[in-house]
């Protein structure tokens, strides 16, 4: 078994700095004459306490690198246990929230799903509204590390394709994850800061404009109102497209852009690639509504460029109804949400390259097929795929299909109709956000969920923030017997 000090260390550590961060909510309430202040103040305590004494235990176990059993805890443990401490301010505070919907609220965050339960937005303390800004925006800055990071050294659905490019970290998880993190967290930053001035230029009042920056960036979609960007200003739409964009693209090339290599970031195949499909889908969408625009073609072109971005991001922001677009439009957004942006930024969903790989897969199949003396081998940016990678690959798609299924089955078992069940399903595996129907689409909300299929979609938003494999393979019996 494991030695687990290690794993409660930094976990530790990281649920140390959550309960910090509670103090910039706190301080909100406080300046607005909130009493929701003492909510904050409560559960900072509490964290920060349990952080502390949590470090404190494992201290005496922590060595200078994690062991692959360590780290595949260290990746599934974090995100268990951040979102439990996220939720206690919604739990003392204002929305007197229930234990399941608090941690819903909490792991969508921290997943950067965006799906919500709670409503009445517009008339909750501000420091709540900032507090769930806030656990996107530490969500989306902590799957990039995760994904550039950790999930290569995993051999995780195919992202050790990305080591190379991820730096080598084998064996020095810990220290190579803190020097990533300072260069990422610099230009993290800079794009919530430039994006939130972006806003404020565009219309959008000063609160806002942050709260909705630290979600863009993440790509969480979690707003400051029940009816979302239909609240903004048409102006705040094509910002939001932008810098959903700019999060969606890698951002080890971001870093290798500063510092004076900007050559990879257009040559990126995953980069060409999602920007061939997003405006592929988006002139389809565009001229499929353009007979029903009744001379409104800015304004059908401006949702149809900020819903389809928002959903291929996996932000999950939503101008308005969509499910009113008619059946076709509303089954191609569907599928678009199963597409994803790129490896190592804070898109969610399946991911571009995961499509590229399966693709030049089939076409190599095909060639052979034709060929059979031939010999042809799958390339991904110029260069031959190995065969783990294609397998690794492979195994996701299947997982993501069967997990998919087994949760839409067991959402039905709770009562849930065929429509929202699979959505559901879909939204919380990709951490997309918004489901289809009237309960959890675009103009819905979760909260009218019973308990059961809460619990469910958590797990399945935990799952899916994770590539699947992580998370099942410490469900193995074999994997505690190593």
């Amino acid at each position: 078994m494991p030695d687990l000090r290690p794993v409660g260390y930094v976990i530790g550590l990281l649920v140390t700095i959550l309960g910090a961060t509670m103090v910039v909510p706190m301080a909100v309430d406080l300046i607005e004459g909130q009493g929701h202040w003492t909510a904050f103040l409560e559960a900072s305590l509490i964290t920060m306490t349990t952080g502390v004494a949590m470090s404190l235990a494992c201290a005496n176990g922590v060595k200078e690198g994690l062991t692959i059993q360590q780290t595949f805890l260290l990746t599934t443990g974090v995100w268990v246990a951040l979102p439990i401490f996220g939720a206690l301010p919604m739990i003392l505070g204002a929305t007197d929230a229930e234990f399941v919907d608090a941690f819903f609220e909490a792991m969508s965050g921290l997943t950067t799903t965006g799906s919500t339960v709670l409503v009445g937005l517009d008339d909750l303390p501000k420091g709540l509204l900032l507090w769930r800004g806030i656990l996107q925006w530490l969500g989306g800055i902590g799957i990039i590390v995760v994904a550039m990071v950790f999930l290569p050294e995993l051999r995780v659905g195919g992202m050790q394709i990305f080591r190379a490019e991820a730096f080598d970290t084998m064996g020095k998880i810990l220290p190579r994850a803190t020097e990533i993190s300072a260069r990422i967290s610099s230009i993290y930053v800079g794009l919530t800061v430039l994006c939130a001035l972006s806003y404020g230029a565009a219309g959008v009042g000063t609160f806002d404009a942050i709260v909705h920056a630290m979600t863009t960036v993440a790509t969480g979609g979690l707003s400051t109102y029940d009816n979302s960007f239909a609240e903004l200003p048409p102006a705040a739409e094509y910002v939001a497209v932008v810098f959903m964009l700019l999060a969606a693209m890698p951002f080890v090339r971001y870093v290798q852009f500063l510092s004076g290599t900007a050559r990879p970031l257009f040559l990126d195949a995953q980069v060409r690639g999602f920007f061939i499909v997003l405006v592929i889908i988006v002139l389809l969408l565009t001229l499929w509504m353009m007979p029903e625009a009744n001379g409104n073609y800015a304004d059908t072109f401006r949702a149809v460029l900020f819903n389809t971005t928002s959903l291929m991001t996996g932000t999950g922001f939503s101008s308005e109804n969509y499910m009113e677009w008619g059946s076709f439009p509303v089954m191609v957004l569907f599928f678009t949400g199963l597409i994803g942006g790129c490896a190592g930024s804070t898109a969610c969903s399946i991911k571009i390259f995961r499509y590229q790989l399966l693709f030049a897969s089939i076409r190599s199949q095909i060639q052979q097929l034709r060929s059979p003396h031939g010999l042809f081998t799958p390339r991904f940016q110029g260069r031959p795929v190995a065969h783990d990678v294609l397998s690794s690959v492979m195994s996701f798609f299947v997982f993501f299909i069967v997990t998919m299924g087994a949760v839409a089955w067991m959402l039905s078992f709770t009562g849930l109709d065929f429509i929202t069940s699979v959505s559901g399903a879909a939204t919380a595996l990709a951490n997309v956000g918004p489901g289809l129907g009237d309960e959890i689409g675009p103009a819905g909300n979760f909260g009218g969920l019973n308990d059961s299929a809460k619990w469910i979609l958590c797990g399945a938003m935990l799952i899916g923030r994770l590539e699947l494999m992580v998370v099942y393979t410490i469900l193995t019996v074999r994997f505690w017997r190593v």
